[in-house]
């Protein structure tokens, strides 16, 4: 299987990963600290956990992952998924491996799996909609940042 639960050993192939997502995205400044996100992933009290999707046949190369956390639905009264970060990188993009990432989330809660998807991203929204994800109508995201 080509998707597994990432390890400690990893956590500086996260970084990169989120690192290129930003870049891929316009943010050419994105420089995260691989010890912090260690202890924040792999840590006591982990506050996020990350899924590695390898190429078939190319074990032990990284071709993408899944950044999540876990949510709760007070109304559904079970645990869900946040999905903060898909990415595979572009020359394994096409091989179905996001496929296989969003299936392993699918197959770990009987909740929700939310995302966040930026508008525009026309190729993304094709892409979910074939899962038979939808966007959630008459609900608008907030944000609350530390001041500073």
């Amino acid at each position: 299987m080509p998707v597994r639960d990432a390890e400690a050993a990893d956590a500086g192939e996260i970084c990169a990963l989120i690192e290129e997502h930003a870049r891929y995205e316009g943010n050419d400044t994105l420089v995260l600290d691989r010890e912090e996100m260690a202890g924040h992933l792999f840590g006591p009290g982990p506050k996020a956990w990350v899924l590695i999707a390898e190429p078939p046949g190319e074990p032990g190369t990284v071709a993408g992952f899944a950044f999540c956390s876990w949510n709760f639905a007070t109304w559904e009264g079970r645990p869900g998924i946040w999905l903060d970060d898909l990415f595979i990188r572009p020359q394994y993009r096409r091989h179905g491996l996001g496929r296989e990432l969003l299936a392993e989330l699918r197959e770990r809660t009987s909740g929700r799996v939310e995302w966040e998807m930026q508008e525009g991203n026309d190729k993304a929204a094709a892409f979910y909609a074939q899962l038979g994800a939808r966007p959630v109508p008459g609900w608008i995201r907030y944000r609350w940042s530390p001041a500073g």
